[in-house]
């Protein structure tokens, strides 16, 4: 198998790579000279210049990537990124496991902040590296190289989880969302994509949350999405479900920087108490959305929400058994919620009104 490894240390993570040349050169060929003369010429410019002319005339030389390799070097270094990424998507589209210039052809991209570009690119690059790590390894170099062949697929997939949050229109959001659901449907970087994603899909977001939650059971996000589909839609059971498997997802799956898995437990225990509360089956909607207050006090809406259910449910479990303590504690969350402009601040406010006439304002 031909490779052609990075000059410079271009990932996330840190990546050892040197040149190599795996292929023959003949120098009775035209082509097979100007090689030798790439690979004896010291003066730079002069380098440059010949590497320029092959990849202009050879484009689909076996050479072709370990000639692009360096040349994509020298330009990131002046950062010449139109230069790299020109030369870089030539040979992408001709070499089936160059993956390295994939890699500097996603730096030459971002360093453009050509974000069509950088989809191209990241999405060639991770099909490559999914392809070439999936051969067997025979020997410790070869499993080295695989190491490094997954870390640049990362990289690509993290490239175009960075597009879709720099991306503004949401039409471009949705394509580099599809790009990465295409190279990696269970890319980490998915995970993080995917409330964007989903969001810039509109009215067709729901259905592609599900796509993506029967994909990957750890793309909690998915379900998080799901759940707050069903919720909108007052399906009960969907709620709970999504919200339950998010849970599941979070508490099982890698942690993964940025991820925010506290803020997303909370959530998911919220639709877990929430769903539960639509079904009135009080106790563990009490018990979930109790677990969900710390970590959703930043969203005014939600945290209403949350107050709501638990005031409706300790009132009706209160009310069940004649236990005016419980009662009062939902009183007690009827008005926290009744304090917060939202959807419910109304009801919440008529709830705690009818409440303090049934107990009395200052029975215990």
């Amino acid at each position: 198998m031909k490779r052609y490894l990075l000059t410079l240390v271009l990932l996330v993570v840190p990546a050892v790579a040197q040149q190599r040349q795996n292929f023959t050169i003949n120098v009775g060929t035209p082509e097979g000279q100007l090689l030798q003369n790439i690979g004896q010429e010291a003066d730079e410019a002069k380098k440059v210049a010949m590497m320029q002319e092959f990849l202009d005339k050879y484009p689909m030389h076996e050479g072709a990537g370990w000639v692009c390799v360096q040349l994509q070097a020298v330009y990131l270094t002046q950062k010449n990124y139109d230069k790299a990424l020109d030369a870089g998507m030539k040979v992408l589209e001709s070499s089936p496991d160059a993956i390295d210039v994939g890699l500097n052809t996603i730096k030459a991209a971002e360093g453009k902040e050509d974000i069509e570009a950088v989809r191209k690119a990241a999405v060639k690059t991770a099909q490559i590296a999914r392809k070439l790590e999936a051969v067997k390894p025979a020997d410790d170099d070869a499993k080295a190289m695989i190491e490094h062949d997954k870390e640049v697929g990362n990289y690509a997939e993290y490239a175009l989880y960075a597009a879709t949050l720099k991306a503004k229109d949401p039409k471009e959001v949705g394509e580099i969302g599809a790009a990465l659901e295409e190279a990696n449907p269970k890319s980490q970087y998915l995970w993080l994509a995917t409330p964007n994603y989903v969001r810039a899909l509109g009215a067709k977001g729901c259905a592609t949350a599900s796509k993506l939650a029967a994909a990957d059971s750890k793309n909690a996000e998915a379900f998080l999405v799901a759940a707050d589909c069903g919720w909108r839609g007052s399906r009960a059971e969907a709620v709970v479900s999504n919200g339950t498997r998010a849970l599941e997802a979070l508490n099982s799956r890698p942690k993964v920087e940025g991820g925010n898995e506290g803020g997303k437990i909370g959530m998911a225990n919220f639709y877990i108490g929430v769903g539960n509360s639509m079904q009135m089956k009080y106790g563990p909607a009490n018990k979930a959305l109790r677990a969900a207050l710390p970590a959703i006090k930043g969203d005014s809406a939600i945290y209403a929400n949350a107050l709501f259910n638990l005031g409706l449910a300790n009132y009706s479990m209160g009310k069940a058994i004649g236990d005016r303590g419980q009662m009062r504690e939902g009183l007690k969350f009827f008005e926290e919620s009744a304090g917060i402009a939202s959807n419910v601040q109304s009801q919440a406010s008529r709830n705690a009104t009818l409440i303090k006439q049934e107990i009395g304002a200052g029975a215990k």
